[in-house]
């Protein structure tokens, strides 16, 4: 298949999402201590907290080689969707856009620092999520945009 050179248009979301994510990390790291927390809002915190694992804090002992090599093994393969994907299907193009630059942004972290830092700490009547951060939210929404267009293709098929 040659490659669908218009999908790499969409490696501006890509780009966005790492500038963005190294930003805000950047910048809690500057002004938090690690384990701060500042309250914004009821249900809302800005902490800074090092992640060494994967989702979730999974295989936190593991190398952060390991981490950087799976995350470029990982890109490497959301690349190649991205360029089998068929022009036209926007929704999936944006979605491994977000998932390749939320990957990235990981690795820098792991690369530079040996660890990812997370700084956005939901909490509900004593329930709280695990800190995440832009990277993570990216990969998420792109996760849920091909869960969606599956669900709608599904649909279109029924």
């Amino acid at each position: 298949m040659a490659f669908q050179y218009k999908n790499v248009y969409w490696l501006w979301i890509s780009a966005a999402v790492i500038v963005l994510d190294q930003i805000t990390k950047q910048l809690v790291v500057k002004h938090f201590e690690w384990f701060d927390v500042a309250p914004v809002f009821a249900g809302f915190n800005l902490v800074r907290l090092h992640n060494t694992g994967a989702a979730f804090s999974m295989f936190s002992g593991a190398s952060p080689l390991f981490f950087v090599a799976l995350g470029v093994a990982f890109s490497l393969g959301v690349l190649w969707w991205l360029r089998k994907n068929p022009l036209g299907q926007t929704r999936i193009a944006i979605a491994f856009s977000l998932i390749l630059g939320g990957a990235l942004g990981n690795v820098i972290d792991r690369a530079t620092r040996g660890y990812v830092v997370d700084f956005l700490d939901f909490y509900y009547a004593g329930w709280y999520y695990p800190a995440f951060n832009v990277a993570d939210s990216a990969i998420t929404i792109g996760a849920g945009l091909l869960l969606l267009d599956m669900f709608l293709e599904w649909r279109r098929r029924a």
